[in-house]
C-alpha cells in the first residue's frame, strides 16, 4: 500500500534491534484518514474470506481493526493483555512481545468468541508472529476458524509471515519491510 509506505519512509524511525517506530501515525498518535484507507484496503483484500468477526490485540491493532470492521460491516473484538477482574469465561494464552521483550497473557471472553466464528485477525506489526500464534491457539481451543490475517507492517526478515503461511494461513501485509539494516528502511520490491 503506497500511502502507508510513504508514511513509513517519511515519519518512521529505525531503532536498534530491528525495531521500527511509527508512533506518529499508528502506535500512539493516529491518522484517521490513513486508518480509513487501511480499513478499505483490508476490506478489499479479504472481501471473500467469509469472516463473521474481526479480532485484534490491544492497543495498536484496535484502530485498523475497527476501520476494517466498519468497511466490512463486522463486529470487532480485541484481546486484552491483562486479565480484567470483570471477565468471566476467559480464554487465555501466553505471548512473547518482540518490542517489549516480555511475555504477557492474551485474554478473550468466551462470551464474545464462540465455536463456529470465522475470524479475520488484524494487527499493526508482524515480526515473529507470536501474537498471531496466540490468537490461533485461542481460536483452536474454542473451535473458531481463522480465515485471514492482515498486518499493516510485516518485517519479512523476522519470518513470521513465512511461518504463518506454512501453517496454511491467508496472510496479507500492506507494507513489507525486507530490511532495517544500518537504520535504513528497505521495502520488499
Amino acid at each position: 500500500m503506497k500511502l502507508l509506505q510513504e508514511r513509513i519512509i517519511n515519519e518512521g524511525k529505525c531503532l536498534d534491534g530491528g525495531i521500527l517506530k511509527v508512533d506518529s501515525f499508528i502506535n500512539h498518535q493516529l491518522d484517521p484518514q490513513l486508518m480509513e484507507a487501511i480499513g478499505e484496503e483490508f476490506a478489499r483484500r479479504f472481501a471473500d474470506c467469509g469472516a463473521t468477526k474481526i479480532l485484534t490485540v490491544e492497543a495498536s491493532g484496535i484502530a485498523p481493526a475497527l476501520m476494517t470492521g466498519l468497511k466490512m460491516g463486522l463486529p470487532v473484538l480485541f484481546a486484552k493483555k491483562q486479565k480484567p477482574s470483570t471477565m468471566e469465561g476467559m480464554l487465555t494464552t501466553s505471548v512473547h512481545s518482540f518490542t517489549k521483550w516480555q511475555a504477557y497473557s492474551l485474554c478473550i471472553s468466551s462470551e464474545f468468541l464462540k465455536a463456529g466464528d470465522r475470524i479475520l485477525f488484524i494487527d499493526d506489526f508482524l515480526a515473529y508472529g507470536n501474537a498471531a500464534l496466540g490468537v490461533i491457539e485461542i481460536a483452536e481451543e474454542i473451535g473458531a476458524e481463522i480465515v485471514g490475517m492482515g498486518f499493516l507492517i510485516e518485517k519479512e526478515f523476522q519470518n513470521g509471515a513465512k511461518f504463518l503461511r506454512e501453517k496454511g494461513m491467508h496472510v496479507e501485509s500492506l507494507a513489507i519491510i525486507e530490511s532495517l539494516d544500518n537504520h535504513t528502511i528497505k521495502f520488499k520490491e
